[in-house]
């Protein structure tokens, strides 16, 4: 039993907190933000001054771009998504938010609703593919695995997040970038 414990207490500490900001904006039924939040996978957050002051926010406007050599921040002060309607989208990310804002390059939804869209990630998405490209795979797979099209998001998305994970500078992030995406996307 105690190599139980200690097994999960060591998965915590190689594998970075998972937060969502859930700003209850849609359907609870079919927000992947409140299931990773049931399913103990993510910690709620209900206030943007919960959000830990380091932790890094997933913000689709931020400058700086998610890279592999964040992935020491993330294990120590966290990730967070911001969980809202993407019709309100602009207005939510226009406010200051808490911790340090870092947006994810190219990818493609697999959910349902903006399947093969580029950028119209669900939550659950975009904390994968974060993860993902930190070096997380298992935990990126373990979040994905809750959904019935969450492995299609890896499918769909393999080479740009195996280039992406291995991009050493943001320079390099972005030139992988254009090889699989044109400018307009």
């Amino acid at each position: 039993m105690r190599t139980v414990e200690f097994n999960l207490r060591e998965q915590t500490l190689r594998s970075p907190r998972v937060y969502v900001l859930q700003l209850r904006q849609d359907d609870p039924k079919k927000c992947t933000a409140a299931k990773l939040v049931r399913l103990r996978l993510a910690s709620p957050l209900y206030r943007m001054r919960q959000v830990p002051s380091r932790s890094l926010v997933l913000n689709p406007f931020s400058p700086d771009v998610l890279l592999n050599r964040d992935k020491a921040e993330a294990l120590r002060y966290g990730l967070v998504a911001v969980d809202c309607s993407w019709e309100n989208v602009q207005a939510t990310f226009t406010n200051r938010l808490p911790g340090r804002s870092r947006r994810l390059p190219t990818l493609l939804a697999s959910n349902p609703v903006n399947y093969a869209k580029p950028h119209k990630l669900s939550s659950l998405e975009a904390l994968a593919g974060s993860l993902h490209i930190m070096g997380f795979r298992e935990e990126a797979r373990r979040l994905l695995s809750i959904f019935k099209w969450g492995e299609t998001f890896l499918t769909l998305n393999a080479e740009p997040l195996e280039a992406y994970a291995s991009a050493s500078d943001e320079k390099g992030l972005i030139e992988a970038e254009s090889q699989f995406f044109s400018a307009d996307t």
